[in-house]
């Protein structure tokens, strides 16, 4: 999976890729790279490291695996199943079915 930034314009190119059947890969982009880091903080990034490639589990396993506090994980997981990037399964476990997380972007001068 990549996460990354784009604009509206590159949005709009990948689409038309896609529809046009060139494989875009699976990819959340934001729109700024302050809505990227607001959502993919430290903590949640060791999440998804955590849960990389390890199937669907309890979010009190998650926590575990991280060694943090459920209620805190909780608050993480929610964020990240919101964001799109976990997915939560119909008994109630959360999934993040990739072995690896690229975060792509460029920092042009201001």
């Amino acid at each position: 999976m990549t996460l990354g930034l784009s604009s509206i314009q590159e949005t709009k190119r990948q689409v038309a890729a896609a529809f046009g059947g060139h494989a875009q890969g699976t990819r959340i982009d934001f729109v700024s790279i302050d809505l990227l880091w607001k959502v993919l903080t430290v903590k949640r990034l060791e999440i998804l490291q955590a849960m990389a490639g390890q199937g669907a589990m309890a979010v009190r396993e998650v926590a575990r695996r991280v060694g943090r506090d459920i209620k805190a994980v909780h608050g993480d997981v929610t964020a990240l199943v919101s964001a799109g990037i976990l997915d939560r399964t119909a008994a109630g476990k959360v999934s993040f079915p990739y072995d690896e997380v690229r975060i792509d972007f460029t920092l042009k001068a201001a």
